[in-house]
């Protein structure tokens, strides 16, 4: 019978002993440390680019994967000997420590293993009692049968004090010693080691020769322990302590500031920046901008992409020791784009068949229903090709075009190429849509920029299409959607933003863009508030953002002025890329008018047979070659007869040739006729620039309260020419050679008739709305 009870009672014990074990393996158990953790942002190498203080003011670093073997060499030797052949607990330290506190009547020494400081840590500033000391006891041994001896370590070096508001080895190691703690010496570790002990009374900046005894005791037994020899322990304990606690690197702060907002909030970051990239990024804009404050501009922004994959190589977010708003990362900001937007309506006009690269375009004075663009230097070139247009980042064509393929359509195409910033309507923007009447971000803008490198390098092959995705700056790529251009009509835009003819263009960066095989362009935005300048080769995209986070404007401050600098610098920084190579299976021979850029007509001469788009095909034949009959000696028109010689003949329309440079070589005027008798209407010679052809004109109110004048305008080919103005039957003047006159108009429909002195009439019919 006894016996049958002890094997019930040893059974009963064997479950309950179980059922302990297994609760404490597997039962649930509370989060040890809820306290907040800093924000620590590192580079693509793991190296430290910068953290942000937690919540509660201290510095808590997130726990790291591993320790170092040094440190964990001195902490165990120091603290816990036994740690690996225990389980949690160490009796014969219990013991000891009864004893002492016993005989001193009070608690002088804990013996508490590493895993107990653990327990002892999670709760906080709990008062050191033995019913504390018993409940540490028990945590000791849950996590000794949850985690391993690395874990338990790991815990500890996160969560120990270093004195002051340093809590963990890793926070401790920069703000001691202004280094990671893998790069310490054996004294560094030492020191971290032994300050944990006391911090309160014992670090580098209270009680200093107390702290070298403690560590170089350490020292000495680990050097008797065989881990380090003679010469290293020597050169150990003459190491002098750490003075005073060390900044942080802030080394790319505006990138730390916007992830944690972002939700990194107490995280450990691994980013994809480079680390010495960003270094010299930050210190080449400081040099490149170090005048630019006696113009009162106070910030500016930078990026550096990878073009391949996205990834984001730099983030400078705002100028580093910017005197006004530096807190502000600028790269995140949203800013009126200036022309930014008009390398996307150049791609997808040529996507469409509506456009060829190098076509000549109009730029004249144009007036849509009250809207009037103009050039940044305020004048007209006539006729000019759509590439130098580009690149010159002319107001006039771009308006144009983009009346012409629709604002819509246009939207439809940036959105497509991840400017998420432009949300709204077509009606909303209007045609100033491409001359900064949109706002977008630094960030999305340098992305686009890289998304369009991408799909040129693609090619034709249909597998990497998917190409368009925001930067990526931490975590896995984001995901791709397909590209709305195609390779050809990107390559077209590429080359014509590598061409050096620039507005306000300084000497010597020609030589600089030749070298590098860098598109490029620029940006201004209304008032001299925003200089950009966003350039990409095959392997890298650099934008960069100057002026005043307030808005501010500033005389001077223009994209190629401001911006350009910076631009160049930073791909100074970069290796050299080679070019993009042409995408021959997406191009088609076309043979193609030289003068005009159009595709060859009848009449034209010389013709180049180019590769271009396959849709430019849907494009007219060149309008301006024309066969005019002209006298033996070609100086004189003539009319058909035995001795008339027919001749091809580049005309441009009036306006165009009215504005036209005379040095740009393009063609000489038409030769004037020999009998005028004989003169025929066979070309224009009369051109309206406002009113056009069924517009509409918006007549503003004054501050006073009136109605203002509209000044109307036309061109005629003979610069002597003398002409009537009539409106609705009314005759309103005469002018000769510039032909302009100024009026009043009521609402409604209207009909201007120009006459010459030859009799030739040219009727406008339009439309007034005078403003409510």
């Amino acid at each position: 019978m006894a016996r049958r009870v002890r094997s019930r009672t040893g059974l009963g014990a064997l479950i309950v002993l179980l059922a302990v074990f297994a609760y404490g393996r597997w039962g649930p158990m509370r989060p040890l440390f809820t306290a907040p953790t800093s924000t620590m942002l590192l580079d693509r190498d793991g190296d430290l680019l910068g953290a942000l203080v937690a919540a509660d003011g201290q510095w808590r670093i997130p726990p790291p994967d591993s320790l170092p073997q040094r440190y964990v060499q001195c902490v165990i030797a120091f603290e816990d000997r036994h740690f690996h052949s225990h389980v949690g607990v160490y009796p014969p330290a219990l013991w000891r420590a009864w004893r002492q506190n016993w005989a001193a009547g009070r608690i002088v020494r804990g013996g508490s293993t590493i895993t107990m400081q653990v327990a002892r840590l999670a709760g906080g500033n709990a008062p050191r009692t033995y019913a504390r000391k018993l409940q540490e006891i028990l945590l000791a041994l849950r996590l000794e049968l949850r985690c391993d001896k690395d874990s338990i370590l790991r815990l500890y070096a996160a969560h120990a004090p270093f004195g002051g508001n340093v809590v963990g080895i890793e926070a401790a190691a920069w703000r001691w010693f202004g280094r990671d703690p893998g790069s310490l010496s054996w004294a560094g570790h030492a020191t971290l080691a032994v300050l944990p002990n006391a911090p309160a009374h014992l670090h580098p900046g209270r009680n200093r020769d107390a702290l070298k005894a403690k560590r170089d005791r350490l020292l000495t037994y680990l050097w008797r322990t065989g881990a380090m020899d003679s010469l290293t322990w020597s050169l150990a304990v003459d190491e002098p302590l750490p003075e005073a606690p060390i900044p942080l690197p802030q080394r790319a702060p505006h990138l730390l500031a916007t992830l944690h907002q972002q939700g990194q909030a107490g995280r450990r970051i691994h980013s994809t920046i480079d680390g010495a990239l960003q270094d010299r990024t930050m210190a080449a804009m400081a040099l490149v901008l170090a005048g630019s404050r006696a113009n009162e501009v106070h910030n500016a922004a930078a990026m550096i992409m990878e073009v391949p994959t996205g990834a984001v190589r730099a983030y400078v977010g705002n100028l580093p020791g910017a005197t006004a708003a530096e807190a502000v990362d600028v790269i995140q900001a949203p800013r009126s784009t200036g022309s930014l937007l008009k390398p996307f309506l150049h791609t997808a006009m040529l996507d469409a068949g509506e456009l060829m690269p190098d076509q000549l375009v109009a730029d004249i004075p144009t007036r849509f229903a009250g809207f009037a663009p103009r050039n940044f230097d305020h004048q007209f070139n006539g006729a000019v090709p759509a590439g130098t247009a580009l690149a010159r980042s002319l107001n006039v064509p771009a308006v144009r075009a983009l009346q012409v393929h629709g604002i819509d359509r246009a939207l439809r195409s940036m959105r497509a190429m991840g400017l998420d910033h432009l949300a709204r309507s077509a009606d909303h923007y209007g045609l100033s849509l491409v001359l900064g009447g949109a706002e977008s971000t630094l960030w999305e803008l340098t992305g686009a920029y890289a998304s369009l490198a991408r799909v040129l390098a693609a090619g034709s092959d249909p597998e990497a299409r998917e190409l368009i995705h925001p930067p990526l700056v931490m975590g896995s790529p984001p995901p791709s959607t397909r590209s709305p251009f195609t390779a050809g009509a990107v390559y077209h835009t590429m080359q014509a933003l590598m061409r050096p003819d620039r507005p306000d263009m300084q000497a010597g960066w020609e030589h600089f863009t030749g070298s590098r095989q860098i598109a490029w362009k620029t940006g201004t935005s209304y008032g001299h508030r925003d200089a950009w300048a966003i350039g990409m080769d095959a392997q890298h995209a650099v934008g960069v953002w100057v002026g005043n986070a307030s808005g501010e404007g500033r005389p001077g401050l223009t994209g190629t002025r401001a911006a350009a600098p910076v631009l160049f610098e930073l791909f100074a920084q970069l290796p050299h890329s080679p070019g993009w190579a042409m995408p021959h299976d997406e191009l088609v021979e076309i043979a193609v008018c030289r003068p005009s850029g159009h595709r060859a007509g009848p009449y034209c001469t010389p013709v180049d047979t180019l590769r271009i788009v396959e849709r430019a095909v849907r494009t007219r034949t060149c309008p301006y070659h024309r066969t005019i009959l002209v006298n033996a000696a070609g100086t004189h028109r003539v009319g058909p007869g035995p001795d008339a010689i027919p001749a091809s003949w580049f005309v441009l329309p009036p306006a165009m040739a009215h504005y036209l440079d005379a040095t740009n070589g393009i063609h000489p005027p038409l030769p004037p006729w020999l009998d005028s008798a004989v003169a025929d209407d066979a070309v224009a010679v009369m051109e309206p620039v406002t009113p056009l052809v069924g517009s509409l004109i918006l007549v503003p109110r004054l501050l006073d309260g009136q109605f203002g004048q509209v000044t109307l305008e036309a061109v005629h080919r003979d610069p002597h020419a003398r002409m009537d103005w009539d409106m609705d039957g009314a005759w309103l003047g005469r002018t000769r050679g510039v032909h302009q006159l100024s009026v009043h108009l009521n609402d409604g429909e209207h009909r201007l008739t120009l006459t010459d002195e030859k009799g030739r009439a040219l009727h406008i019919p339009f439309k007034v709305l005078r403003a409510r």
